[in-house]
């Protein structure tokens, strides 16, 4: 994984999204004033407008490489680049995942909070959804293989609990020529203590060749 960002930069994003992520949960769980909240609205338009005086990044010219180089060892925490949606540590809108590589899966290992909250106590399906998706792209990680979402399925078992601990373990499960079969489990302790399987999904990824992935973003 390589990027051109010097060093500095890419902690100091990482801990931005860090803090974005913290203030839209402490928001959303949280009681404040109109005065505090329209104090934080003010200081938040002023640096969004500072920063959006500044040059229009493009990823595929930051970082061109993906993520097709050698695969992780077993055991190793997996990374992608930093603003990747969903586990990047510099993504404002991210679920702050630590992805980890078991075997031959992926497991995925989070705390849901406060602003992905949708029935009360329980996780918004979309969140659980889209979490299963970014997790399944780290298979494609130990594979060294480019591929894209073709089929993602979510079976939904039990309601998903928010400020407690899941892992979302998936698989590659087989090939069949481009297609690439996976499956996974979202998991943790249910109300009464003992393990549950929240969520079950499967998903087909349509395998490409390296040199087409990103190209259409290549200015």
């Amino acid at each position: 994984m390589t990027s051109s960002l010097p060093p500095d930069v890419a902690a100091a994003r990482i801990r931005v999204g860090d803090a974005y992520r913290s203030l839209g949960h402490a928001i959303v769980g949280h009681q404040a004033s109109a005065q505090e909240l329209d104090d934080l609205a003010d200081l938040l338009c002023e640096r969004t407008g500072a920063i959006r005086s500044g040059e229009q990044r493009v990823r595929s010219i930051e970082r061109p490489s993906g993520d097709w180089g050698p695969a992780p060892l077993d055991g190793e925490e997996m990374f992608s680049f930093d603003e990747r949606p969903i586990s990047g540590r510099a993504a404002p809108y991210g679920l702050g995942v630590r992805i980890v590589r078991d075997g031959d899966e992926v497991v995925g290992h989070v705390t849901l909070d406060s602003a992905h909250e949708g029935a009360p106590g329980r996780s918004h399906g979309g969140i659980v959804s889209a979490l299963f998706d970014d997790v399944y792209g780290f298979v494609l990680t130990i594979l060294a293989q480019p591929a894209f979402t073709g089929t993602l399925t979510i079976r939904y078992e039990q309601g998903v609990p928010i400020h407690r601990p899941l892992e979302c373990r998936v698989r590659l499960d087989r090939r069949e020529g481009r297609k690439l079969l996976m499956s996974g489990e979202l998991s943790g302790v249910g109300a009464d203590g003992a393990p549950m399987v929240f969520t079950r999904s499967t998903a087909v990824f349509i395998a490409i060749d390296e040199a087409a992935f990103g190209a259409s973003a290549r200015p």
